[in-house]
């Protein structure tokens, strides 16, 4: 790793753990946050967990699994690209989707729904709850103990009323202030891994096609030079090749455009980076580009009729399940139903969100349908 910019995160400055710690001997408190969030019950759940496509639907659609270590390998890139502390980096990027629930976004809006009354439910929000209250591990505290710089991470965005509930990593919503470098471009990384492997997923699973997404500029401009050197490509090339020189023209122009103004600022301290407006971000032309790929992909892809069917049914689950859980507590696993003597509601949703897609399917089976083996 380079040696970090002095604007950059650093773990012996760190601004603690909730609990107090012996610092680890081989180890700086980042690391110390990757492997424990990477040996974590709920990191393990992701690989069953649905990026756009439910999990059964084939082994070669990402996964929320597949999805946050791709976003780790990019995000740490970018850091090692602007001298910024890769292993902060890697483990925001490895727990940002901790609090995802089954079913991708059907199932959080859904969830949503069904806790309107209670506080509502945010994935953001949970990937924080999951890592400070639910992973139950260690014999001194819940959850995993991480650095603040990380917890700061994973929260990309909070209202006001939530932020004043949070206490430290809610502090920056309240001051309006901006939060590390790393977590900045842990979120863009994100977002460029989000869109490009959804486009590659969405032509692998042919709801989307080369033809309407030739009339997308980043795709169509990608397009072009791949075709151009490589004329008799097939389609599944093609595609790969066009992928990965839209991911490379987005990571390129945010590191550059990133590295402007931090130029352009002269930052010196983190607590100067907290102060200024944030400093990650792509040029005006390609947001553009960006902006429309996401568009396009919202209209075509995620609105499509097969993902809305898929939707739809996932939703169903989601709220039957959660109607089923509320009524009776005591269908919920022994941990959970102790949980509900405090709130019930939010007992409930912490045990949908983490389930698996499969489980979810499972457990609702369980429920709803009588057969003969139960």
């Amino acid at each position: 790793m380079n040696k970090p910019a002095p604007y950059a995160a650093n773990p012996d400055q760190s601004l603690g753990r909730i609990f107090a710690e012996q610092a680890s001997f081989t180890r700086n408190a980042f690391q110390r946050d990757r492997d424990r969030i990477i040996h974590s019950t709920a990191f393990r759940r992701l690989e069953y967990k649905t990026q756009v496509f439910v999990n059964h639907e084939g082994d070669l659609f990402r996964t929320r699994l597949t999805h946050s270590i791709e976003v780790a390998q990019m995000a740490r890139g970018i850091a090692r690209t602007l001298s910024l502390h890769e292993d902060l980096t890697e483990a925001i990027a490895l727990a940002h989707d901790l609090g995802h629930t089954p079913f991708g976004h059907a199932g959080q809006d859904a969830l949503n729904e069904c806790m309107r009354e209670f506080g509502g439910f945010e994935h953001n929000l949970q990937s924080l709850r999951v890592v400070e209250q639910l992973e139950q591990r260690y014999a001194e505290f819940d959850g995993l103990n991480l650095s603040f710089e990380v917890r700061e991470g994973i929260l990309k965005h909070c209202s006001i009323k939530n932020a004043k509930q949070l206490g430290d990593v809610g502090k920056r919503f309240l001051e309006k202030t901006s939060p590390s470098l790393e977590a900045q471009l842990t979120n863009y990384a994100d977002e460029i891994a989000y869109n490009n492997h959804d486009v590659d997923d969405g032509l692998r699973s042919g709801l989307i096609t080369i033809e309407q997404l030739s009339k997308v500029e980043l795709f169509a401009n990608n397009l072009a030079e791949v075709k151009s050197k490589h004329p008799k490509l097939e389609n599944k090339r093609l595609i790969h090749e066009t992928v990965r020189r839209m991911i490379n023209t987005l990571v390129v122009d945010l590191c550059t455009q990133s590295a402007h103004n931090i130029a352009s600022h002269q930052p010196q301290s983190i607590a100067d980076i907290r102060r200024l407006p944030q400093l990650i971000g792509f040029s005006s032309e390609i947001a553009t580009q960006n902006l429309k790929l996401k568009q396009f992909l919202r209209k075509n892809l995620y609105q499509h009729y097969k993902v809305n069917r898929m939707s739809a049914k996932a939703a169903r689950i989601v709220r039957e399940l959660f109607a089923a859980f509320y009524e009776d507590t005591g269908l919920m696993p022994n941990e959970f139903q102790i949980y509900a003597e405090a709130d019930k509601a939010r007992a409930v949703a912490d045990y949908i969100a983490g389930m698996t897609d499969r489980y979810a399917i499972r457990e609702h089976r369980k429920l709803f349908t009588v057969e003969e083996h139960l």
